[in-house]
């Protein structure tokens, strides 16, 4: 790594942490049950929301109620985003006469969106009008990551009450994520985006002259207010096709490290807010090392790796070749870790040009189920599933009943954190094996080799982990890829929320007994070791054949 790369390296990390904390305590108190900061403001905004809707904020659920309430209202965001886009030829605001999306396309992006993940099989200026990336994309950008924000804080909730039947309400827990979480943030990082140049109007395309006479139209629209929550809230779906590294969304080394930090933020802040709801901040401390060493440790290997760059034909080494000028390696790679670790789909460079190494690596990110350190709320409960593995395994070790924060982790639970760990993995290999025998599959391999089995892993991969970003190596606006991948995103989404929710409820009702002698402390650097290396193993034993045979075989043969 370069000088540059450290300095970058490290700054972020003290940035991020530096805010991480205070907004950890903040998300704490939002959900905590009492009195939080900004009542006066945000509840008779809420009240309404509440009145309208028709929901008694004093009643809670049980998980199965919670799951259905999010199940119903994830189904009717996918049919309202997906009939906005075959109607938005008739409807208002559409300066760059956007035609109608076509059913594959519509299906691929409605569930790409209401499920956090951001894929788009699309380019934005082209394809979409000012009201669907308004009323569509981005309010989908907001509440796709409160759903996220709810499910990990019933999860919480499960771990901390006794005897209880009840997990929360979700219609609490979403407009709270939206309204005092993510709206403020967004407006903060508009505006700021807005003040270091990235577009933000309702205007249509602008009409100019070149240097050299000729005409350009380049397309504006409004850029920073959804760059902002596309960050904040991990999501990734850019506006334009180029994603951030257009210069319209990034346009600056400092928008740059502004938005890498903004895609951690959340994730890290909730390992602080996990440390005062459950009354042991040790325990949210093991949980952000066990995230930030995953992070960091992947951050310096890619940036390692791109910085050394690949031989070139005739002597010396390539590094800078699909990239960002502005940006250079140290940028482009910060930027593929961070998102890729996280939930987020946003490229600022064409990660199918990373060398083999550094390609495989952000792959391994998304493949870690994304806890390093995940995504909104996603993250939380990704890494929680884990510890809950860990903690099982450490008691059958020393032949005691493993617990977790007093709570008994017994065969219930544990069916269901094997079905939410293992069917993200049996969808991904399910699909890419599936697209490595069809032949119309195959067709849309631009690289042949191990670099197109690596193009369909990945692509898979970020879909069915709720990622988004993709090498772009493969043609992926194909009726299959559209289908299959939005199978992918629905199954990744939902196939791990609901046992999330079973666990919470399940552990909800348990009595919540005190540590004793032969209670495994979960707040320890042995723990921390433990806990890495489950997951190491984990995902270790489940992908280490397929990238055998894509990125190992790729940077082997250099």
């Amino acid at each position: 790594m370069t000088a540059v790369a450290w300095l970058q390296f490290l700054a972020l990390i003290g940035a991020v942490l530096l805010l991480a904390a205070p907004l950890g305590a903040y998300i704490a108190k939002v959900y905590g049950g009492a009195t939080a900061p900004g009542d006066r403001v945000f509840a008779p905004v809420e009240r309404l929301i509440y009145r309208v809707g028709r929901v008694d904020p004093e009643r809670e659920q049980p998980w199965s109620v919670y799951a259905v309430s999010l199940i119903a209202f994830s189904l009717v965001c996918t049919v309202g985003l997906y009939l906005l886009q075959r109607l938005q030829g008739v409807l208002p605001l559409n300066p760059t006469a956007a035609k109608p999306a076509s059913p594959f396309v519509a299906l691929n992006t409605a569930a790409s969106f209401v499920t956090n993940t951001n894929w788009q099989n699309y380019s934005g200026e082209a394809t979409a009008s000012h009201l669907l990336q308004m009323a569509g994309l981005t309010v989908q950008n907001f509440v796709s990551a409160a759903v996220g924000l709810a499910v990990a804080v019933a999860l919480v909730r499960g771990l901390t009450r006794s005897r209880s039947e009840t997990i929360g309400n979700f219609w609490c827990d979403l407009v709270r994520g939206v309204t005092r979480i993510l709206l403020p943030l967004a407006l903060v990082l508009a505006l700021v985006l807005g003040a270091l140049g990235t577009v933000q109007t309702l205007g249509g395309p602008a009409h100019v002259l070149t240097l050299e006479g000729a005409e350009q139209t380049l397309y504006r629209g409004p850029i920073a207010s959804q760059e902002a929550v596309k960050m904040l809230g991990t999501n990734g779906g850019g506006i334009t096709g180029a994603n951030s590294a257009h210069p319209f969304e990034n346009p600056t080394p400092l928008t740059n490290i502004i938005q890498i930090a903004a895609v951690l933020l959340i994730p890290f802040a909730l390992t602080f807010a996990f440390g005062r709801l459950v009354g042991d901040r040790r325990q949210g401390r093991v949980l952000l090392l066990a995230m930030l060493l995953l992070w960091a440790g992947s951050a310096v290997a890619v940036s390692s790796l791109e910085a050394a760059g690949v031989p070139r034909p005739g002597g010396g080494t390539l590094t800078i070749e699909g990239k960002e000028t502005r940006f250079g390696t140290a940028g482009s790679a910060l930027f593929g870790v961070s998102t890729t670790g996280t939930s987020t789909g946003a490229v600022n460079a064409s990660h199918d040009s990373f060398t083999p190494g550094g390609g495989g690596l952000l792959l391994l990110n998304m493949l870690l189920g994304e806890v390093s350190p995940g995504g909104v709320g996603s993250g939380l409960y990704g890494i929680l599933l884990f510890v809950l593995l860990a903690v099982f395994i450490s008691g059958l070790m020393v032949g005691r009943t493993p617990e977790y924060l007093g709570k008994k982790v017994q065969v219930a639970e544990m069916k269901l954190v094997v079905f939410a760990i293992l069917v993200v993995p049996i969808v991904v290999l399910t699909l890419s094996g599936a697209s490595l025998l069809l032949e119309s599959a195959r067709a849309s391999i631009l690289n042949p080799g191990p670099h197109g089995i690596s193009e369909i892993v990945y692509a898979f991969a970020s879909q069915a982990n709720n990622n988004g970003s993709a090498f772009a190596g493969l043609s992926g606006n194909t009726a299959w890829y559209n289908t299959a991948g939005a199978l992918a995103m629905l199954a990744g989404r939902f196939f791990l929320i609901i046992p999330v929710l079973a666990i919470a409820g399940s552990l909800a009702k348990k009595q919540t007994v005190p540590p004793s002698a032969g209670t495994l402390p979960t707040h320890t650097p042995l723990f921390l070791v433990v806990l890495l290396a489950v997951i190491a193993i984990m995902v270790g034993l489940t992908y280490f054949p397929v990238l055998t045979l894509g990125p190992i075989v790729e940077h082997l043969a250099l």
